[in-house]
C-alpha cells in the first residue's frame, strides 16, 4: 500500500466518527478508486475502524489483488443475499453508512431487503452518510496533483493543435476529432467530456456541441475540452476568433477576461464558493452584459470533471488549500454568440496558482 492509499484510508475512518457511524460502504466509482485503488466497474468497499473490505464478483479478483492488495475480498458472484451477510459479519447492531448520491432506488432496497434478513443480532442500522467521500477528494494529495497537472498540459496541447487548424471552412466536427485524436495519441486514457466546438451564433450555449457546420472568417469560437490523464481529468476552454473579429467580439472577450483575471487574483482559501463566484459576476455586471452570465464560475476537477467545491450563487463549499478548482465566466448572447474563458487552478498558500498554461488568444 502506498503512502498515499494509506493516508486516504485514515482520512476516511476519521470521517467515520465525524458523521456518527461505524462502517462505511462506499459504492460510487469514484470514491471507490480514490478509497481503494480498484478500478473495476462493479464492487461495494466497507471500511471500519479496523477492516477494508471489498465485495466484487470473479472478473475482477486478480484486478483487486493487484490495485488494492490491502482489502480483503468478499466474492459477490451470486444475489446479494449470498455475499452480504459476509461484508457485514461483526458489525450487528452498529450504524452504516451508505452514499445516498450513488446509490439507485432499486440498489437500497435490495440492500435493505438483505439487511432485513439478517438475524436481529447480526443487522447493523443503514443510515445515509453525504459526501461522505467526496469531501475528503476535494482536498488533492500530492500525488493527485501531480496527476492533475498532467492533465491540464495534456488538455493545453490538444487545444493548441486543434487551435491551429481552427480556419475558415473547417467543420466543428472536424475540430473535435482533433482534439480526441490527438490526446489520444499522446497519452490520455479518454477524454473527460465530449468537446464542445462552437461557432459563431452556436456560441450562445454553453454546452453547445460541435455540428457538421464549418467556421467563417470573423467568427468567434468556443472551444471547451478535457482530456483525462492516470485517471484525472483536465477542462479548459478558450475562445478565439477566426480571422478579424468584430468589434462586439472584442468588447465582449475584454469583459470576460477582465473577469476572469480578477477572480483568479481575489480568490483566497476562506471564501464561500459563492463569494468566489460573485467577484467575476461583479464585473460582468458592472458591464451591462450580468443577464447573459447564467451559470456558475467554476467547480472542483478530480477523478470527476465535476466535483466539490462548486463556485457558484448560494453555494457555501468552503475554499481551502488543495482544491483544484475551475475559473470559467462567460457571456452568452442569443443570436450574437458567446465568450468564455476557463483555467484550471489549484489553491495553495491561501490563493490561486492557475495550473492552465494555454495563451488568451483574440484572434487566430
Amino acid at each position: 500500500m502506498t503512502q498515499a492509499a494509506a493516508a486516504r484510508l485514515d482520512r476516511a475512518r476519521a470521517r467515520l466518527e465525524e458523521l456518527g457511524i461505524d462502517a462505511l460502504l462506499v459504492s460510487t466509482p469514484a470514491n471507490r478508486r480514490w478509497l481503494s485503488g480498484f478500478t473495476g466497474s462493479a464492487g461495494t468497499l466497507l471500511v471500519t475502524r479496523d477492516r477494508a473490505l471489498i465485495a466484487t464478483d470473479s472478473r475482477y479478483y486478480e484486478q483487486v489483488a493487484t490495485q488494492a492488495p490491502t482489502f480483503t475480498l468478499v466474492p459477490a458472484n451470486n444475489a446479494i443475499e449470498q455475499w452480504w451477510p459476509e461484508l457485514l459479519a461483526e458489525l450487528g447492531g452498529r450504524r452504516v453508512g451508505f452514499e445516498p448520491a450513488g446509490l439507485t432506488v432499486e440498489g437500497y432496497e435490495q440492500w435493505t431487503a438483505a439487511t432485513a434478513e439478517l438475524q436481529d443480532a447480526a443487522r447493523p442500522e443503514l443510515v445515509a452518510a453525504p459526501s461522505a467521500i467526496e469531501a475528503l477528494r476535494a482536498v488533492k494529495d500530492a500525488e493527485e496533483l501531480a496527476a492533475l497537472e498532467r492533465a491540464v498540459l495534456l488538455g493545453d496541447a490538444a487545444f493548441a493543435h486543434a487551435a491551429a487548424a481552427a480556419v475558415a471552412g473547417v467543420t466543428e466536427r472536424a475540430l473535435a476529432w482533433e482534439v480526441q485524436r490527438y490526446a489520444l495519441e499522446h497519452g490520455a486514457d479518454a477524454l473527460s467530456f465530449p468537446t464542445i466546438i462552437a461557432a459563431g451564433p452556436w456560441g450562445a450555449l454553453p454546452h453547445a456541441f460541435p455540428r457538421d457546420v464549418p467556421l467563417a472568417a470573423g467568427q468567434g469560437v468556443v472551444m471547451d475540452l478535457g482530456v483525462i490523464v492516470d485517471g484525472y481529468c483536465s477542462d479548459l476552454t478558450r475562445t478565439i476568433a477566426v480571422g478579424e473579429p468584430d468589434a462586439r467580439f472584442a468588447q465582449v472577450y475584454d469583459i470576460v477576461l477582465t473577469a476572469q483575471l480578477m477572480a483568479e487574483e481575489r480568490i483566497e482559501a476562506g471564501m464561500t464558493g459563492a463569494q468566489a463566484h460573485e467577484i467575476a459576476q461583479r464585473v460582468i455586471v458592472e458591464a451591462g452584459y450580468g443577464e447573459y452570465f447564467g451559470h456558475g464560475l467554476g467547480h472542483g476537477v478530480g477523478l470527476e470533471i465535476h466535483e466539490a467545491p462548486r463556485l457558484r450563487p448560494r453555494s457555501e463549499d468552503m475554499l481551502v488549500d488543495g482544491q483544484v478548482v475551475t475559473v470559467e465566466p462567460g457571456i452568452y448572447i442569443p443570436g450574437w454568440g458567446g465568450v468564455r474563458i476557463e483555467d484550471q487552478c489549484v489553491i495553495e498558500g491561501g490563493r490561486i496558482r492557475r495550473l492552465s498554461t494555454a495563451p488568451k488568444l483574440h484572434a487566430h
